[in-house]
């Protein structure tokens, strides 16, 4: 657990003391494979850190297909921050893929916290910022891209998600279809 909150709240500003107010007010939840930390409809009303398994956020296109958006990994966190801070009800679900391990905070928590310390405020927006690069460097990796690319970069950086999910959330986060990402695994086998 030490571990996770170093690696999570990993920034220079904050204190012994800081972090073990952090960590008293995070609660361990064990969930298990399938189950939601927020269902599509309903108002996040707190974030995780992901101790152990991987989980998915994942929306309905126009057919009611499930297409997974997001994959979060250990030592991640899962927030769905349209719905967390502008307090409005989620277009995404977000499931645990595997038994899982994580930690919540509270929306009201982190707001004591974010209002109280610099640290964390100055640690929430470098997250932020991080984040906002990372989707649109996806964006811009979905157009620019072949579906063999990357797959080979999710193998790469991210392999808890090849290991872990199945092919059918793995093809639609690529956005291809499973035969396609069965025949593109073929061919890296055989190469």
């Amino acid at each position: 657990m030490d571990q996770l909150f170093r690696k999570i709240y990993n920034h220079p500003l904050f204190t012994s003391t800081d972090m073990l107010e952090i960590v008293s007010l995070h609660k361990r939840v064990i969930l298990p494979k399938n189950s939601f930390l927020l269902e599509e409809g309903k108002t996040a009303n707190a974030y995780y850190l992901i101790e152990k398994g991987l989980i998915r956020f994942y929306v309905h296109d126009y057919n009611g297909n499930e297409i997974t958006t997001q994959f979060i990994c250990e030592n991640e966190i899962a927030n769905e921050v349209s719905s967390l801070f502008q307090r409005i009800p989620s277009i995404q679900n977000i499931q645990a893929v595997t038994d899982a391990v994580v930690w919540k905070i509270d929306f009201e928590d982190f707001q004591h916290l974010y209002h109280t310390m610099e640290s964390v405020r100055e640690w929430g927006r470098e997250w932020m910022s991080a984040q906002l690069f990372q989707i649109q460097q996806r964006s811009i990796e979905m157009i620019t891209q072949s579906a063999s690319s990357r797959y080979l970069h999710l193998m790469e950086y991210r392999p808890q998600i090849i290991q872990q999910a199945p092919l059918k959330q793995i093809a639609s986060y690529l956005g291809i279809a499973d035969t396609s990402l069965s025949r593109i695994r073929k061919e890296i086998v055989v190469s």
